[in-house]
């Protein structure tokens, strides 16, 4: 994954539920205030005891750092899955885990910019080191430049004692020589006032250029330097309540009155906000079915299918299901819902949610996306929710590997098979009936150019004219073609499009 050639392909699938950019289960893990959840990350397996961990092989944060992003480089590993693997097996305490954890999203996060200062000090270039230390040397420069809580001697400490026992004397020879030279020459690692405004947002906040260059032709420059501002946030903790069960005020207060630290989300009536307070996925709370832990932006996709009791609904990409189980919530679990997946494996994911929500209204099915047309009768469904695949370019916060991992190329290929979908599924709605049309990407092509396509090829759906989402909740958003374009820096929240269609006539 160096940022000097192009990133590998996703391989995220052109099935019509291969979408592991927008999959839930696919996300880097979530957290208070630390960078993805480093505390949250280690929660899930530090509960085994002193007596586990001193069997097991010791290893450090950055050793364990290192072997996530060569393995992310070397073998296309997603990263938030590598990370939590080699945790489990690692046991490190909460806070060595925390460390871990950030170093591995901040390095991924920053990575054009570690391998610019980079390049001025390693004498035969970035791209020549094995990836193991090219891995270790970014994972130190990140920590000199952007963590303000370890002194650089003992950066420089670790990084050559981790080299010798990675490698040989020569290479901690080079790592010391590396690290020591930048630190003399601290205050040249800026990025230059004069470069050109698209070279400059790339290599500040640490984004491809060619990305950059297409947000600026699509939004503006400040507006695209916002954008890749907030991209590098950590990710927001929100937990959507299941009013099938209790309400948000009584869930707000039972949390409160634990320690936690929590506000009511101002873009969505479900959702809670949880400034601090724990893993959410290891609570009572969670374990009981009062909450699933989503994000602001996708409880809108729900609101806006807007199903009622006693409806047959589809949900065409349902897996892992949250959506699903928020419109099960929205018809108080009164009526069928068919969640569709490609993958066996994730109908299981989809019951799960549902067994665990306490819902028995969805019926999850396997089947590809494409097919639906074929295996249920034209105008079957009172509302269909297709969540497309797409670039995921909206999720940047939770998974950075997607600024290295795409190309135009991708975004060209997921827009033929978004248009593909739309069609296919567009018979099977009853006149009368919702079709929801929604992407975690900010990427025009995607959202509002698609949908307008869709509309001017298909003369019998039109926008949706009653909108179920409040003033306040659209004030500071993009409406368009009956739907919103949320950015990330709008609320801090995934970049998602959202378009509600309606269907006048067979």
């Amino acid at each position: 994954m160096s940022a000097n050639t192009p990133g590998r392909s996703s391989g995220q699938g052109h099935k019509a539920t291969g979408n592991a950019a927008r999959s839930e289960e696919n996300r880097r893990p979530n957290s208070g205030k630390s960078r993805g959840a480093a505390g949250n990350a280690s929660a899930s397996h530090s509960t085994t005891g002193g007596a586990s961990r001193s069997q097991k092989p010791k290893t450090s944060a950055r050793a364990l750092a290192v072997k996530v992003l060569s393995a992310v480089e070397q073998d296309g590993a997603y990263s938030n899955l590598e990370l939590n693997r080699r945790l489990k097996e690692a046991d490190l305490s909460p806070a060595d885990a925390g460390l871990a954890t950030e170093l591995v999203y901040g390095t991924i996060a920053r990575l054009n910019t570690l391998d610019y200062f980079l390049e001025r000090y390693v004498a035969k270039g970035v791209s020549k080191l094995q990836p193991w230390v090219r891995s270790l040397l970014r994972i130190s420069v990140y920590q000199m430049i952007y963590l303000d809580r370890i002194p650089e001697h003992a950066v420089v400490s670790e990084a050559v004692n981790l080299a010798k026992k990675l490698g040989h004397q020569g290479i901690s020879g080079m790592v010391n020589g590396v690290l020591r030279n930048m630190i003399r020459n601290r205050d040249e690692l800026r990025i230059p006032e004069h470069l050109p405004v698209a070279q400059r947002i790339s290599l500040e906040h640490s984004h491809p250029l060619w990305m950059v260059k297409r947000w600026i032709a699509q939004y503006g420059e400040e507006t695209a330097e916002a954008i890749c501002r907030t991209n590098n946030e950590p990710p927001a903790v929100s937990v959507r309540v299941n009013t099938t069960m209790t309400t948000r005020e009584k869930l707000m207060h039972e949390m409160a009155s634990t320690g936690a630290v929590v506000q009511a989300s101002q873009l969505s009536s479900d959702g809670i906000l949880v400034r601090s307070g724990g893993n959410m996925a290891l609570t009572s709370w969670y374990r009981d079915g009062l909450f699933s832990v989503q994000d602001e932006s996708s409880m809108l996709v729900a609101e806006a299918v807007a199903p009622e009791e006693d409806q047959l609904v589809l949900d065409c990409c349902a897996a892992p299901g949250g959506k699903t189980a928020h419109m099960a919530e929205k018809m108080h679990d009164r009526g069928r819902i068919v969640a569709n997946d490609v993958h066996a494996h994730k109908r299981q994911l989809i019951l799960d949610q549902a067994e665990r929500l306490g819902l028995s209204c969805i019926d999850a099915v396997t089947g590809d996306a494409l097919d639906l047309n074929e295996r249920y009768p034209k105008a079957s469904f009172d509302r269909i929710l297709l969540d497309a695949p797409c670039s995921g370019l909206g999720v940047i916060r939770r998974k950075p590997d997607v600024k290295w991992t795409k190309s135009v190329e991708d975004i060209e290929d997921i827009a033929g098979l978004q248009r593909e979908l739309l069609d296919r599924v567009a018979p099977l709605l009853k006149p009368g009936g919702i079709l929801v049309y929604s992407t975690c990407t900010i990427e025009p092509a995607e959202n509002e150019v698609m949908v307008a396509d869709f509309l001017n090829r298909h003369p019998e759906y039109r926008p949706a004219e009653a909108s179920v989402w409040s003033e306040s909740e659209t004030a500071n958003l993009k409406v368009v073609n009956g739907g919103i374009q949320i950015l990330p820096q709008y609320a801090h929240s995934d970049g998602f499009f959202i378009a509600r269609l309606t269907k006048t006539a067979e």
